[in-house]
C-alpha cells in the first residue's frame, strides 16, 4: 500500500449545500484524487472514472480485488450516452422514469471507460444518484465519478462519515460528513441487456417496483438473494464476501416470521447451543426484542418487520456496532424477503459466518 495521505474532513449540509466546498472536493476529482461522499444508499469513494491512475487508487485504499467492477455515477444523461455505447430506446424511457435514484443498470460500456473501471469487461454499471451532494460534486467535478462503497473490502458499507473515518483515514484525500444516508444499504442493480432483465444485486428500489416499471419479468437468481456467489462479477455485490463485521454471526433463517414468538424460540435455541461461556449479541426486530429479557444477552434492534425501510437503514450501522460491544458471537434473525427485505436477507446472508434455516 502506498504511504498514508493526508485526510480532509469537509462537512456538507445536505439542505444547504455550500457550493463552493464541493467545488474544491471536485478540484481533487480532477487531479486524480480520492473523495468519500455521501449518496442516498450509503458513502461512496470516488474517483474520475476516465482516470485509470486514480481510479487504481480507489482499489488500493479498500484492499478490493482487481476483477470486481466499480459502479460509474453521473449527474446528468449527457454523461450517460458518454460511458454507455447503446441504450436502448425502451432502457432510456425506464431510466428517466426512475433516475435519479437509487438503481443502478448494466449498459455496453464506450471506448472512454478504462478497463480498470469494468475489470476488463464490455459492460458498465452506470447510475444517476439522487443525494444533492453527490449531484454537485459529479456536477462540479465534470466527470463521471466511479465509486464503490468507502469501506474496506469485505467490512460493511459505510452509512455516516464516521464509519468511513474507521476505515480509510490516511488512505483517501477527502471524507465529505453530510450526516446519515437515507436508504443504508447499496443500490439495486439490474442487468438490463438481457431479456428478461436479471437482478444482480437488490437494494432501495423493490424488484415488484421494477417490473411493473419494466412490463416485464426480472429474474431473481440465487446469488442475487445471497445464497452463493456469481461466477463472473458483472457488477459489485455479486461475487466475494461482503459486509461483515468482524463478529462471528449466525443467521437463523425459518419458513415465515408472522409468529414473533417462534421466531424468538427459534434464535433462543440457537444462543443456548452457541452461546455457551461466550459473551452473544442479537440483531432482533422490534417486534421480538423484548422475547430476549432473561436471556443474558445484548439486543440491537434493527426496526419493525412492517417497516423495512428502517430494518435495512439500520443494518450495517448494526453490524459495525457488533464489533465494539466486547462480545464474541451474534445471532441473527432473518426476514422475508419481500420488497426491501429481500436487500435485507442478502447481505445479512454475505454477512454471516453461518446460516442455519430452521
Amino acid at each position: 500500500m502506498r504511504p498514508l495521505v493526508e485526510t480532509r474532513i469537509i462537512k456538507v449540509d445536505p439542505l444547504n449545500v455550500d457550493e463552493d466546498a464541493l467545488r474544491l472536493c471536485a478540484s481533487v476529482i480532477r487531479r486524480g484524487g480520492l473523495v468519500a461522499f455521501p449518496t442516498e444508499t450509503v458513502y461512496g469513494l470516488g474517483a474520475d472514472a476516465y482516470n485509470p491512475r486514480a481510479v487504481r487508487r480507489i482499489f488500493e485504499a479498500k484492499q478490493r480485488p482487481a476483477d470486481n467492477p466499480l459502479i460509474v455515477h453521473i449527474a446528468s444523461f449527457d454523461q450517460l450516452y458518454e460511458v454507455a455505447a447503446e441504450i436502448p430506446k425502451r432502457i432510456e424511457g425506464f431510466l428517466r422514469r426512475v433516475w435519479p435514484g437509487p438503481l443502478t443498470v448494466i449498459l455496453r460500456r464506450s471506448d472512454r471507460v478504462p478497463d480498470v473501471v469494468t475489470a476488463g469487461l464490455d459492460t458498465v454499471a452506470v447510475r444517476m444518484p439522487a443525494h444533492p451532494v453527490a449531484q454537485k460534486l459529479i456536477e462540479f467535478s465534470g466527470v463521471p465519478i466511479a465509486a464503490p462503497s468507502a469501506n474496506l473490502s469485505g467490512r460493511p458499507s459505510p452509512t455516516t462519515a464516521q464509519h468511513v473515518i474507521e476505515d480509510l483515514w490516511g488512505r483517501v484525500d477527502v471524507i465529505i460528513d453530510a450526516g446519515e444516508t437515507i436508504f443504508g444499504v447499496e443500490s439495486t442493480i439490474i442487468d438490463v441487456l438481457t431479456d428478461p432483465p436479471v437482478l444482480l444485486r437488490p437494494g432501495p428500489y423493490p424488484v415488484e417496483k421494477l417490473r411493473e416499471l419494466l412490463g416485464k419479468d426480472i429474474v431473481v437468481p440465487g446469488f442475487a438473494r445471497g445464497l452463493g456467489e456469481a461466477e463472473k462479477a458483472l457488477s459489485p455485490g455479486v461475487k466475494y464476501r461482503h459486509y461483515a463485521p468482524r463478529t462471528p454471526l449466525i443467521l437463523v433463517e425459518l419458513e415465515g416470521y408472522g409468529d414473533p414468538k417462534r421466531v424468538a424460540d427459534a434464535v433462543r435455541m440457537v444462543v443456548e447451543a452457541e452461546g455457551r461461556g461466550r459473551r452473544v449479541a442479537i440483531l432482533a426486530s422490534e417486534e421480538t426484542a423484548p422475547l430476549y429479557r432473561g436471556l443474558g444477552v445484548r439486543v440491537v434492534v434493527l426496526g419493525p418487520r412492517r417497516d423495512m425501510y428502517r430494518v435495512a437503514r439500520n443494518l450495517f450501522k448494526a453490524l459495525r456496532e457488533l464489533d465494539t460491544m466486547g462480545v464474541d458471537l451474534a445471532v441473527a434473525e432473518g426476514f422475508e424477503e419481500r420488497g426491501l427485505g429481500l436487500a435485507v436477507m442478502n447481505r445479512l446472508r454475505k454477512a454471516s459466518t453461518r446460516i442455519l434455516r430452521l
